[in-house]
């Protein structure tokens, strides 16, 4: 039988007193994913944590939704690595903070943390009713005006990237979370096929292709940004139409998206909006609809759009004089 090493209480000390790298090393990585219900924050994290495990780290994630499931505010902590005890991340330790709404992103900034963590977040803003107090298309929101330039100036990267106008670009606006998940990758030691395989086992069968092509294109977004120094900023929403100006309502709904939740027939400020005899949002009174765009900012599922149609006042005028005569 061989005899017990013995050590030194100084070799001893050495042993357990780690050195700073090492100790660096055992560290959780801590990604935050905030947004609001609908957006697919819950997808997001999944794949995440699906990856850290298969990769053979110790994963810890915490999540608030139920009540949130529709319009409200969701957000789930990831955290893995060698070793995790809690799952939920401290104020000023998240690594990286993606989120999937202008507002909501800037509502967990303090968690960032302040030196070397990396903010990813879509400009797709998502109004509450009690912003649009005026309905009138142009009228000022009661919403958070700070642009991405001023945010970014606070935080030691940041993007602000218009992940829903790209997803929307490639025929379906939904996959806008997935192009987030392709800016989130860049910042991650996982392979871009390791990803994709993740994906694939949760976004819906359908659409795994236009959901890889959301991801390469995020991935592609910021890869292109880390080396250029862009001086325009991602446009916040669309211009709006000037208050003064006439214009015309022309509401595209999609049946396919609609989930029959009802929260634009009640919110609907002129209650021109109903459920058809298949639970499917239809414009039911076009003459009263303002344009207020709140059916369409509160969709969760993206399956209403306003547009606003200028009407050429004089045009009309003249014909109308011509057909006179």
């Amino acid at each position: 039988m061989n005899a017990p090493t013995i050590s030194s209480k100084k070799q001893e000390g050495a042993q357990l007193q780690p050195t700073a790298a090492a100790a660096k090393a055992r560290e959780p990585m801590n990604v935050l994913i905030v947004g609001v219900g609908g957006q697919g924050v819950i997808m997001v994290s999944k794949a995440l944590a699906s990856l850290a495990q298969s990769k053979g780290f110790e994963v810890k994630q915490s999540e608030v939704h139920g009540m949130a499931k529709r319009g409200g505010s969701v957000f789930s902590h990831v955290r893995f690595g060698p070793q995790v005890w809690s799952p939920t991340i401290p104020k000023g330790e998240a690594d990286i903070l993606v989120a999937l709404e202008w507002a909501e992103g800037l509502r967990w900034l303090s968690y960032l943390k302040p030196d070397t963590g990396i903010f990813i977040c879509d400009t797709k803003r998502i109004v509450p009713p009690f912003a649009c107090l005026n309905r009138r298309p142009g009228a000022p929101l009661r919403y958070s005006r700070e642009t991405p330039a001023e945010v970014k100036a606070h935080v030691a990267e940041g993007y602000a990237i218009d992940a829903t106008d790209m997803a929307e670009k490639l025929g379906n606006e939904r996959a806008a979370n997935v192009v987030l998940i392709g800016a989130l990758s860049t910042a991650l030691a996982f392979s871009a096929d390791d990803w994709e395989k993740s994906l694939a086992e949760f976004v819906p069968k359908k659409t795994i292709a236009v959901n890889l092509e959301a991801f390469r294109l995020g991935r592609s977004w910021i890869e292109e940004a880390r080396t250029l120094t862009p001086e325009a900023e991602a446009p916040a929403a669309r211009t709006p139409v000037p208050a003064e100006m006439n214009y015309s309502v022309r509401l595209e709904i999609t049946p396919d998206w609609c989930k029959s939740c009802d929260i634009c027939v009640k919110l609907c400020p002129e209650r021109c909006l109903r459920l058809n005899e298949e639970r499917v949002v239809e414009l039911a009174q076009p003459e009263k609809c303002t344009g207020c765009r709140l059916c369409e900012l509160l969709c969760p599922d993206f399956a209403i759009r306003v547009h606003l149609d200028i009407v050429n006042v004089q045009g009309i005028a003249a014909a109308a004089a011509g057909s006179r005569a």
